[in-house]
């Protein structure tokens, strides 16, 4: 009786270690709602490089999008690039249950923001917060995943 007393911590915290890594990956393909009219704005692709997130514009979904605009609006070495294939999330690291420590571009003003990010609602939202500073100081949008 005792080994089997011993055996069960053994067993249990490789089962607690892989449910803690499950469900928490924000890698994947996600649509991006329009804060103002609440429809769909892009598709955003969320993908891991050495260890970090990053998000790359996919195609955008407004009525009036096209695939020839260009972030005229960056300050940085993103100027003049299309949006369509734009990388708008950079240097996100896991911090436990979110992703944090790197930006996101907003490519309508062309401004970078402080970004976190946090898997929700069983793997089927992102909750991702730009912000200045400190998080108290910026907005929270939901993603919806795509696949």
């Amino acid at each position: 009786m005792r080994f089997f007393a011993a055996l069960l911590p053994l067993l249990i915290i490789p089962l607690l270690a892989f449910a803690q890594e499950e469900g928490g990956s924000p890698v994947g393909l996600w649509r991006t709602i329009d804060d103002a009219t609440g429809k769909p704005r892009a598709l955003v692709r969320l993908f891991e490089k050495d260890g970090r997130i990053f998000g790359r514009v996919e195609k955008g979904l407004m009525e009036n999008a096209t695939t020839d605009e260009v972030c005229d609006l960056c300050t940085d070495e993103r100027r003049g690039l299309p949006k369509v294939g734009l990388i708008i999330i950079r240097n996100m690291q896991r911090d436990g249950e979110v992703w944090d420590g790197g930006d996101i571009l907003d490519p309508d003003n062309g401004k970078v923001y402080s970004c976190r990010l946090r898997v929700v609602d069983d793997n089927r939202s992102l909750e991702v917060r730009g912000f200045i500073g400190f998080s108290l100081l910026g907005r929270t949008q939901m993603w919806e995943r795509v696949d």
